[in-house]
């Protein structure tokens, strides 16, 4: 118990040394210009990340903790596996899960108009990995149940895989050049901030790619990884949201038609480069 303690602690100092260093690099190597003054994006995006982030901590801490505490018996897709294969087996599964789910939060109407909250930020940023409904928490919550019942992972995995998956949220909302080299190998297996930043540009075509938020192989498998665009080829946001949303527009969002979403000649999709 006291080597896990830390682990924990060690793992949130590197944690939030890799935040401040990546604050730093958002304007020392911006990938991006800013869509509008930065300081009022943020606060707006701070604003809606705290009441995401406090009903996420309500969700997990009364409906999945007791749930995988209950360890014992329950059912699940890597319980069929060797003790040994179950971990990775279920890493992978839950980050598999998170691809498919994303999807849906573009395909189905009623998600939709939730997670476009998170969409329509004019800028890119690491405060726009927080932007989300807090009601988005609740609607997400049957799925993270289902997740964890069908795919059957230990707390212990769980708790991993929330850890790395945030850190990865984190990562490639940023707006940071990287490396050309580095860009190249780091998306052959996690989404990076160019990569990501194509999802957010203000083209339904490109927002239906790029869905991933951990490993990148999931866009490749499913054909829908693009790598084709400069960083600033479309704005970014909503092609029907020309100017800034903020707080209290943002939670009334939902409510909002999604039919001016995208005008004509911003919904066609395209081939998506393999």
């Amino acid at each position: 118990m006291r080597a896990r303690t830390i682990g924990r602690v060690v793992g949130t100092a590197v944690g939030l040394g890799a935040a401040l260093w990546l604050l730093r690099a958002e304007d020392r190597r911006p990938l991006r210009s800013a869509g509008q003054p930065r300081a009022r994006r943020q606060l707006t995006n701070l604003a809606l990340g705290a009441g995401s982030l406090a009903m996420a901590g309500l969700v997990q801490t009364h409906v999945l903790t007791p749930l995988l505490a209950r360890d014992t018996g329950r059912f699940g897709l890597v319980r069929t596996l060797p003790a040994r294969l179950r971990p990775l087996a279920a890493f992978l599964l839950l980050d598999w899960a998170m691809y498919w789910w994303h999807r849906a939060t573009h395909r189905v109407d009623a998600l939709w108009r939730l997670h476009r909250v998170h969409h329509v930020d004019l800028g890119l940023d690491m405060s726009t990995a927080i932007r989300f409904h807090a009601i988005d928490q609740i609607v997400s919550a049957p799925m993270r149940i289902a997740m964890i019942v069908l795919i059957g992972p230990d707390a212990r995995t769980h708790e991993t895989w929330n850890r790395w998956f945030f850190a990865n949220v984190l990562f490639h909302h940023t707006n940071v050049r990287l490396p050309y080299a580095a860009e190249r190998w780091l998306s052959l297996v996690i989404t990076t901030p160019a990569m990501h930043g194509i999802h957010h540009m203000a083209r339904r075509d490109l927002s239906d790619a790029n869905w991933t938020a951990g490993f990148s192989w999931w866009d490749r498998l499913h054909g829908s990884f693009r790598a084709d665009l400069p960083a600033n080829a479309v704005r970014i946001g909503i092609a029907g949201y020309a100017a800034p949303v903020d707080t209290v527009a943002s939670l009334a969002l939902p409510a909002a038609s999604t039919a001016d979403d995208w005008p004509p000649g911003t919904d066609e999709p395209t081939a998506i480069a393999r």
